[in-house]
């Protein structure tokens, strides 16, 4: 049932249901972004500090990166189903068994449970429909990532909430809770593995036709492997590119509340809160807006614009972020939106670069760039704020030097997009090869329905 031969769609497959299978996924696995709702639970629970806390979110984004780069291979050989499956599975699996740490008073099996094996389950479903939703739109690959990968961004937005509800229907059980929320993620994403299928050989939707696609400069009219892609200059350039991206984005994300509190004395703890949901939108919106814009003006170009006036506008809110609150939130928001259209666009650029043979696997090995500035980010934004508390400024003051840091990360972002170039024809596969990395061979009644 899970082969991925057996999930090959009959001709009356309506490729619109593939973004909402995605979607059932990333909306689960998008959790992770709410796992703050349980910190503070966990620091009284355990009797420890944040920081130790602090480790089993680190764990689970390292773990992503890992597990997406290791799996990525396998995960385009496996098929969706399968990938989505075994995803489903540890998430779920990863909430059980952290429950079970918490009942026994034992971290270490919370590190286990939510930090390694839900991490891989993070990574394994995060790249597991990609390179199956390009396959079904070639046409509009930017806007199909965008869909799915919006629900990775807006996880946070249903697990907030639901989390808190269920720590007060369960009188402050965070074990019930975990059990309760791995419970309902391993059916959504159960729905979503089993409602995927991959297109017929030869299948493309109708009145298109390849040439369309490579009529862009970037785009390639072949194929190259993930082993081979990992060699070229254009995968470490667009490397840099998503870890500046990502780095800068999360430079808001680490210090948004506190931030808009010491810039306006008047902003209270609640309209903080209701500030980073704001952001949490603007995330989304972002996913899904620039990522669909791509498909209209190319990869290369909006990042110049995620990365160019993303700059400008970290610039501007070091200099004059204080000036009013309406234009401190709009400043942030755009930086936001950019943050997430950056991630859901990123498949689609590869797509551009490399093919559609193991875009999912190159899409895996890529996003060790985000572990790396999910490290680097908070790492340089709570440094310089202790640093420049240390030496005695308070307010905005606490901030400034980080921003003007963002700047000059983003300005290398940008200069390495500038430098990306097609490809060479000398590491692309043959197209007799291609098949064998891809796809085992399919029936040859599936074959006489795709050429019907």
């Amino acid at each position: 049932m899970l082969d991925r031969e057996r999930t090959v769609a009959p001709a009356s497959y309506r490729r619109w249901l593939i973004p909402p299978a995605a979607l059932a996924v990333h909306l689960s696995i998008g959790q992770v972004y709410a796992f703050s709702v349980f910190k503070e639970p966990l620091v009284e629970h355990f009797d420890t500090k944040l920081t130790p806390i602090s480790v089993i979110f680190s764990i689970a984004i390292v773990m992503l990166g890992l597990s997406a780069a290791i799996g990525g291979t396998w995960v385009e050989r496996s098929g969706p189903r399968k990938a989505m499956f075994v995803s489903a599975i540890c998430w779920a699996t990863g909430f059980f068994v952290s429950a079970i740490g918490v009942a026994t008073d034992q971290l270490w099996l919370v590190y286990l449970g939510y930090g390694v094996i839900g991490g891989i389950g993070l990574g394994i479903g995060y790249i597991s429909p990609v390179s199956t939703l390009i396959k079904w739109f070639p046409d509009r690959p930017g806007l199909a990532t965008g869909l799915a990968i919006m629900g990775f961004g807006g996880g946070a937005l249903v697990a907030s909430p639901l989390s808190d509800t269920l720590l007060t229907t369960f009188d402050g059980s965070i074990a019930a809770s975990f059990v309760t929320l791995g419970a309902i993620y391993l059916v959504m994403m159960m729905l979503g593995a089993f409602t995927v299928r991959l297109p017929a050989e030869g299948w493309k939707p109708d009145g298109w036709e390849p040439s369309q696609a490579t009529e862009r400069k970037l785009v390639t009219r072949g194929n190259v492997t993930a082993n081979t892609a990992i060699r070229t200059p254009q995968f470490w350039l667009l490397w840099v590119v998503l870890f500046c991206n990502v780095t800068a984005g999360i430079g808001i994300l680490e210090q948004a509340s506190p931030m808009i509190q010491d810039h306006f004395d008047t902003v209270s703890a609640a309209a903080a809160a209701g500030f980073v949901g704001l952001l949490s939108l603007c995330n989304m919106a972002g996913r899904i807006g620039w990522s669909s814009t791509s498909d209209v003006i190319g990869r290369k170009a909006i990042y110049v614009v995620y990365l160019g006036v993303g700059a400008a506008a970290y610039f501007l809110l070091a200099s004059t972020g204080t000036a009013s609150i309406a234009w401190f939130v709009l400043l942030t928001g755009i930086i936001l939106s950019f943050y997430g259209g950056g991630f859901a666009t990123v498949p689609a650029y590869l797509k551009d670069l490399f093919g559609t043979l193991q875009v999912g696997a190159i899409h895996g090995r890529l996003l060790t760039a985000w572990s790396a500035a999910g490290v680097a980010g908070p790492l340089i934004v709570n440094a310089i704020a202790d640093s420049e508390s240390a030496a005695g400024k308070s307010g905005a003051d606490l901030y400034s030097l980080s921003l003007y840091i963002m700047v000059g990360v983003l300005v290398v972002g940008f200069v390495a997009n500038l430098l990306i170039r097609p490809v060479a024809e000398r590491h692309m596969e043959p197209e007799e090869h291609s098949g064998r990395f891809a796809r085992e061979p399919e029936p040859a009644s599936v074959k006489e329905g795709a050429r019907s």
